[in-house]
């Protein structure tokens, strides 16, 4: 019989790699907690109408990616292929946002139906983080002040480019709108197909476009910066000024544009040149006609999402090993010891839960079973067999330094030396644990 395979684009996460993954996730945990973000979680399954309303029915998601289907009560939902909306559907249904300002942040998994490719899969993992109910600029700056600390905890040695640019005001885009679509009209036919066909649904979108011709159209293609409003201009200036008060090194693309319709004000991404075609690692900006959009009162709103697979890409390129070893193992014969050790291990683990203790459950000679514990990376060995059984002691073994010599002690003694029990000071080999 043929074996069932995962969906193309949907990847396992193997032993081999979860460490990575949760160091990643655990460091993401620890900033947000230290910029005072609360966590919120959201379903997987949306209705679809919550996407193709406020998303935007002509962008690529909408059009091409999302992946929606009817239930068996005939209900259109939709896998989320982003957050924000979410997000801001949660505050409205539960009230949140009528409370003053909100700052979330969650962690999980989205959905497109796109081609996959390195770093970009149709089952992704994103950060995402939102605030809501600040219109100054310094939010903008937090939030690009909070990415940054990500790069900073992870320790990412590769350079990643801060690039920014405004979308201004819907007066502000309405004007450059005109202006674009008169341009680029005169070289419909040089342009590449998708942008044709966005000509006159989403042209911002055109100004993103990857194809070489297409691209040297846009160059001289009239700039949004140029048609800013004078709240939209001091604005973007404040953020600028900001930055470089911060001594934060930014470029400004007037082509950057974001693939969803809510984006106002601000926008920026943060780009690595060591990905290939998908250099983005982390995109964001103001969404302040958003939450008015979907039925609350007006209130101003920005945020970003970074996708961790292309952080664990970087992570493996600069060559990062994450260890996870064991701290003890145990090592026992079946039977009446193994359930004896079963019962020490339950007995450590309650009194030092940050400590990883294994036990062998098999019936494998002590041999094997030690050649089982210098793999896992534990440190020692606590040994139960037979005659430790009957005697209620337990054998300590050094598997770090064989010149040691092992040590019977009684169940109470061995518990306090667990209590004491330090990686570190216990035979001066040090392994990382991140």
């Amino acid at each position: 019989m043929e074996h069932i395979q995962a969906i193309r684009g949907m990847n396992d996460v193997l032993p081999s790699d979860s460490a990575l993954w949760r160091y990643i996730e655990n460091i993401i945990r620890q900033t947000v907690y230290s910029f005072g973000y609360d966590e919120i979680r959201t379903p997987i399954l949306e209705k679809t109408e919550l996407f193709k309303r406020n998303i935007g029915a002509a962008t690529d998601i909408v059009e091409k990616e999302m992946y929606e289907f009817n239930d068996r009560n005939g209900d259109s939902l939709a896998l989320r292929p982003e957050g924000t909306a979410s997000a801001v559907r949660l505050g409205l249904e539960h009230g949140l946002l009528a409370q003053g300002i909100q700052r979330w942040w969650y962690m999980g998994p989205m959905y497109r139906h796109e081609r996959p490719q390195k770093g970009r899969y149709r089952q992704f993992y994103q950060l995402g983080v939102e605030a809501f109910g600040v219109m100054s600029a310094d939010i903008d700056l937090e939030m690009i002040l909070l990415s940054e600390a990500l790069w900073h905890n992870l320790s990412l040695r590769a350079p990643l480019l801060l690039q920014i640019n405004t979308l201004g005001t819907a007066t502000s885009r309405k004007t450059h709108k005109e202006k674009l679509v008169d341009y680029l009209s005169g070289y419909h036919d040089e342009l590449d197909v998708d942008s044709q066909r966005r000509l006159h649904t989403n042209p911002l979108r055109i100004l993103d476009s990857k194809d070489e011709k297409t691209q040297k159209i846009i160059r001289d293609a009239p700039k949004l910066i140029d048609y800013l409003d004078e709240a939209a201009k001091a604005h973007f200036d404040a953020v600028c000024a900001g930055l470089d008060a911060l001594g934060i090194a930014y470029q400004i693309n007037p082509a950057l544009v974001r693939g969803l319709d809510y984006y106002t004000h601000t926008v920026f991404e943060w780009v690595s040149n060591e990905l290939g075609a998908q250099g983005t690692v982390c995109a964001g900006g103001r969404y302040d006609s958003l939450v008015e959009q979907m039925g609350g009162k007006p209130m101003p709103a920005v945020g970003f999402a970074l996708g961790l697979e292309r952080l664990l890409l970087l992570l493996q390129l600069q060559q990062v090993e994450v260890q996870e070893p064991a701290d003890i193992y145990v090592v026992s014969t079946p039977g009446a010891p193994r359930l004896y050790a079963l019962k020490l291990a339950r007995v450590i683990r309650n009194r030092r839960k940050n400590l990883r203790v294994v036990t062998d459950c098999s019936d494998a000679s002590f041999k094997n079973q030690f050649k089982k514990a210098d793999k896992s990376g534990a440190n020692i060995a606590l040994i139960v067999g037979e005659d430790e059984y009957t005697e209620k002691s337990v054998t300590i073994k050094n598997l770090c330094n064989p010149e040691v010599a092992q040590k019977r002690l009684d169940e109470e003694t061995v518990l306090n030396f667990v209590d004491e029990y330090n990686r570190r000071d216990y035979n001066g080999r040090i392994l990382q644990r991140r």
